[in-house]
C-alpha cells in the first residue's frame, strides 16, 4: 500500500495584472506594466515610481513607490535594482495589493494564470489519502471552490458534496480566495470525480487520455496544465 501520497496543484503565472484606476488623457481605465522604475533624486532625499502605460492611448502615468525617502533607508542592491529596472522589482510591485492599496486602484487578474495539477499513480482500491499542495507563483485571488473544480474536474456541486461528506478536507471555506500555499486533503479514492477524470485514479483508462499520457522516462507523475481565467 502506498503510504505516502502527495499531489502538487501549482497556480502559475500566464501574465502579470492589469492595473485598473481611471487615465488623465482619455476615458480608459486599464493600464500595464511598461517594465520601467523611475528613481528621481532630490539631494539625499528620493521619489521611486513605477511607470504604466494607459492600454486605450498609452499615456505613462506614475505610480509612487517610495516619496521623499532618505537615501539611507533604502538598501543599496534594492535601490540599483530600482535603477536598472529590475524584472523581479517590477514583476514584485505590480502584484503587490498593499501598493495598490496604497494607490487607490484595484488590480484585475483576469487571465493571468493557469493550474498545473501533478498528481501521483495509484491502485483503485488505495484507500491512502491523497495530501494535494497548493502553491501559488503570484498572489492571485482563486476561489478554493474554483481550484477544486479545475484540479478534480468536477462540477461545482459534487465539489460541495465532497467537502460536505468529508472526502475533501480544507483549511479554508469552499467560498474563500486563497492567494498562499495551502494544502488539502482528499479521502477515499475514486470518490472525486474518478468517472469524469479516471487519470486522477492511475486506472486502466489513463493512457486514453492525449496530452496527459505517462511517458516510459516518468511512471509515477504526470503533470497537465488547466488553463483558468479569472
Amino acid at each position: 500500500m502506498n503510504t505516502d501520497r502527495k499531489a502538487l496543484w501549482a497556480v502559475r503565472q500566464s501574465a502579470l495584472p492589469t492595473v485598473v484606476r481611471p487615465c488623465p488623457d482619455c476615458s480608459g481605465t486599464r493600464h500595464r506594466p511598461t517594465g520601467r522604475i523611475r528613481v528621481n533624486a532630490s539631494g539625499k532625499l528620493l521619489d521611486v515610481w513605477l511607470l504604466l502605460g494607459c492600454a486605450a492611448c498609452d499615456r505613462t502615468s506614475k505610480v509612487p513607490v517610495h516619496e521623499r525617502v532618505h537615501v539611507s533607508s533604502l538598501e543599496p542592491a534594492r535601490l540599483v535594482a530600482y535603477e536598472n529596472n529590475d524584472p523581479a522589482v517590477v514583476r514584485e510591485l505590480t502584484v503587490s495589493a498593499s501598493l495598490a492599496a496604497k494607490n487607490a486602484y484595484r488590480l484585475d487578474w483576469t487571465g493571468t494564470w493557469a493550474l498545473e495539477i501533478r498528481t501521483p499513480l495509484h491502485a483503485l482500491d488505495d484507500p491512502t489519502p491523497l495530501t494535494v499542495r497548493v502553491g501559488f507563483e503570484l498572489p492571485v485571488p482563486v476561489r478554493v471552490e474554483r481550484l477544486l473544480m479545475l484540479g478534480l474536474g468536477v462540477s461545482r456541486g459534487a465539489v460541495r458534496r465532497l467537502v460536505a461528506d468529508g472526502r475533501v478536507r480544507l483549511p479554508l471555506a469552499l467560498d474563500a480566495k486563497a492567494h498562499r500555499d495551502f494544502e488539502l486533503t482528499v479521502h477515499a479514492p475514486g470518490a472525486a470525480g474518478a468517472a469524469q477524470r479516471p487519470e486522477l485514479l492511475g486506472g486502466p483508462d489513463t493512457e486514453r487520455t492525449g496530452p496527459t499520457r505517462i511517458g516510459p522516462a516518468d511512471p509515477h507523475r504526470f503533470a497537465r496544465p488547466v488553463t483558468a481565467g479569472a
